[in-house]
């Protein structure tokens, strides 16, 4: 087999955890570049600089591979949600933070975004399952705190949670799209105006009924 332009050199024994971070970041460039259907596992042993058997042995077949890239930037973007809730008790800079959390996850390095938003995958259940978690996860804190400062029901605050997350996933991929035509800090602002503005207009509890 021809080596890609990027494999990297055979030969060198790394420790486990060290060979699974290398074998992970291999896959990823593939699946990113080819999609899962595409991507070959001997392409990502390849480009890892390891042997098929090598590759087997830290993960028994690309399902669990890709799953596992899924896992680790699933939740990353989950704790980038959750340090931006956390940055600051300030509401409007909360917003400012949620969107901004998004942009940057979409900005990132890899085009990691790719495997947890446009994954080929969606209707596998696993993926599925992954995806909707993520989702969740970040929708339901949003909601924690909006019914925490609002009179907004349960029911109420998590479908203004998963409002939210809609609003700052489409609109960062969309703005990725178009070759970041305006400044992401730009971008970023314009979408936490307009999510400010709706959120901001629901009664708090201090509020005269």
């Amino acid at each position: 087999m021809t080596a890609t332009p990027d494999a990297r050199p055979r030969g060198t024994r790394l420790p486990r955890m060290a060979r699974r971070r290398q074998l992970l970041g291999a896959a990823q460039e593939v699946f990113v570049a080819q999609g899962y259907h595409a991507a070959a596992m001997d392409e990502i042993a390849e480009r890892a600089g390891v042997s098929k058997p090598v590759l087997y042995q830290h993960f028994p077949g690309k399902l669990e591979l890709y799953l596992a890239l899924l896992d680790e930037h699933a939740e990353a973007l989950v704790t980038t949600v959750r340090d931006a809730l956390a940055s600051t008790t300030d509401n409007k800079m909360r917003v400012q933070a949620s969107m901004q959390a998004f942009y940057d996850f979409v900005a990132g390095d890899g085009e990691a975004y790719r495997l947890v938003f446009e994954s080929d995958l969606r209707n596998v259940a696993q993926v599925r399952a992954r995806v909707e978690r993520a989702n969740h996860k970040c929708a339901e804190m949003i909601a924690k705190v909006i019914q925490e400062d609002t009179r907004a029901s349960v029911d109420e605050a998590y479908l203004l949670g998963i409002g939210l997350v809609g609003m700052a996933e489409v609109s960062a991929r969309y703005w990725l799209s178009q070759q970041k035509a305006i400044p992401k800090e730009t971008a970023e602002n314009v979408i936490a105006r307009l999510a400010w503005r709706g959120i901001s207009g629901f009664p708090r509890p201090t509020d005269p009924a």
